[in-house]
């Protein structure tokens, strides 16, 4: 892991360094004002994000040692098919984390700060919320393990497609051609940032926007259509970090008190965000469902 530390440290100057230099580029050329109290929001979060890696990554996932001691196979990353076999099985497994992050309010809870800022740009890219590594995301990752990656080379690749998607937090790169078919664009990723019911829940790809076309998820950026970004709810995003943070558990404890059966309560920590147990709630399928019948999108 000390690799991965060393890696993190010599690039988060250049990520940090990049999205304020994006932001004083922005702030002279567009009409529309830099949302800097935001940009100081996300700098809250990578700095708080830093203090929590000092808990020790054992809380986070125990169970990726213990699966390495079992793995299947021993992956030697000197053979060029246990690196396709790498990229091509992380990019399958973070295509289904990414999406379950959307679909099940438990990840939804800590992604739902990544997705909380209303202006897309770099520093939008480094909001990855506080308490992610507690909720149990490694564990889609595990079958790399098992197929006989190490831990450690697992979460470096990890971080570095995590690294590629800083530079499509971008609002002002445009549609990049033939490369929209293969790759995760800046115009494929502003449609996965846009809270616009026509768009939600789409384009999960890490580098690869493949997978999205094979299991019916590509949701194709319109120009009759702009991306609007931020939350469904609250429509205006807290620059504040512990709320971005903090807010999604506290509301989701809220409604785990006042469930009124065990069914009720594994709904709403498993169901699609915005689950109701009346009905009327602001899952994507309700959302998409009043803008078809022509009835306002928020109450």
């Amino acid at each position: 892991m000390d690799e991965l530390a060393t890696l993190y440290l010599v690039i988060l100057p250049l990520v940090m360094g990049a999205a304020l230099i994006e932001g004083l580029w922005l702030s002279r050329t567009r009409s529309e004002a830099y949302d800097w109290k935001a940009w100081a929001c996300s700098l809250a979060d990578l700095a708080g994000r830093r203090l929590l890696a000092l808990v020790p990554y054992a809380l986070a996932a125990p169970w990726l040692d213990w699966v390495w001691e079992r793995r299947l196979f021993t992956q030697s990353l000197d053979n060029v098919w246990s690196v396709l076999l790498l990229f091509v099985g992380l990019e399958f497994f973070y295509y289904w984390y990414h999406r379950t992050s959307h679909t099940t309010r438990w990840f939804w809870a800590a992604h739902s700060v990544h997705h909380s800022p209303n202006q897309f740009n770099l520093a939008a890219a480094y909001r990855l919320g506080w308490f992610g590594k507690f909720t149990g995301t490694s564990l889609f990752f595990t079958p790399l393990v098992l197929l006989g990656f190490t831990p450690a080379t697992v979460l470096t690749a990890l971080f570095l497609t995590l690294l590629y998607q800083f530079w499509i937090h971008a609002d002002w790169i445009p549609r990049l051609g033939w490369l929209e078919y293969v790759l995760n664009t800046p115009s494929s990723h502003r449609v996965h940032h846009a809270r616009n019911p026509e768009y939600l829940d789409a384009n999960f790809g890490g580098v690869l926007i493949v997978f999205d076309r094979l299991f019916g998820t590509y949701v194709a950026e319109r120009a009759d259509l702009p991306c609007d970004y931020g939350l469904v709810s609250p429509v205006v995003s807290s620059r504040n970090p512990f709320v971005v943070n903090v807010g999604p558990w506290i509301g989701l404890a809220k409604d785990l008190v006042s469930a009124r059966s065990p069914r009720e309560a594994w709904m709403y920590l498993f169901a699609p965000p915005g689950w109701r147990s009346g009905g009327a709630g602001f899952t994507t399928a309700e959302l998409k469902k009043r803008v078809s019948t022509a009835q306002p999108v928020m109450s």
